[in-house]
């Protein structure tokens, strides 16, 4: 890996800001109120957008409430939302213009959980709404790097899913993904693997930011 980028967009959920069991828990209940099984929603939602996930288990004329019914239960449980270790000393040690956010979430949705675990809110936030298709296409990360003003390629990509891993690949990004929601052997598509971002840190330089991992 080059450890010189001009900027790195971060994924949110399970990179950024730990809210695992609060999103297993509001996929539950929807699962449950809407006769699915539970297990066979928990292994595709992680990373993916909540519509691309609810299209998998219910039918098109369901489609729209159901998303808004999931929308619904994850804003009304923040409980247990932190920032990840290292994802504050990070974010604080990055200019506005050197990082940037995508995520499969909706927008009101990420602002309440960054709020809730005392994150900034970034000034360049790709959310699900803003994209015609999600992770794992690349199109979130295509658009966040220009947004910041430089080419994906010369960005860092800091994921926690395989979807994700797989649209910051195809951004044509370099990749570090963080070990906190899946198993080491489910992200070895990424260029190097973390337990979380407190084992990364950053220097901003006249080149751009410099990226030291161990």
């Amino acid at each position: 890996m080059d450890p010189h980028v001009q900027a790195i967009l971060f994924d949110i959920d399970g990179t950024l800001v730990d809210s695992t069991k609060a999103v297993e828990r509001s996929w539950r209940t929807w699962a449950r109120e809407y006769h699915v099984d539970a297990e066979a929603v928990l292994q595709v939602c992680h990373g993916r957008r909540t519509e691309d996930v609810v299209a998998q288990f219910v039918s098109l004329q369901q489609q729209a409430a159901a998303v808004a019914r999931e929308l619904a239960l994850e804003m009304a449980d923040l409980d247990g939302v932190a920032a990840l270790p290292g994802s504050r000393q990070m974010l604080d040690a990055l200019p506005r213009r050197r990082w940037a956010a995508v995520t499969s979430g909706e927008r009101l949705l990420m602002t309440a959980r960054l709020e809730a675990s005392g994150l900034p809110v970034p000034h360049t936030l790709v959310s699900a709404e803003d994209v015609a298709t999600g992770k794992p296409s690349p199109e979130g990360y295509l658009k966040a790097a220009a947004a910041l003003g430089f080419e994906a390629r010369h960005c860092l990509v800091v994921e926690d899913s395989p979807a994700g891993i797989s649209a910051g690949r195809a951004a044509g990004a370099q990749v570090v993904a963080v070990s906190t929601t899946h198993n080491v052997a489910e992200l070895v598509s990424a260029h190097a693997v973390v337990t979380d971002l407190s084992c990364i840190s950053v220097e901003v330089t006249d080149r751009g930011v410099a990226v030291l991992m161990p």
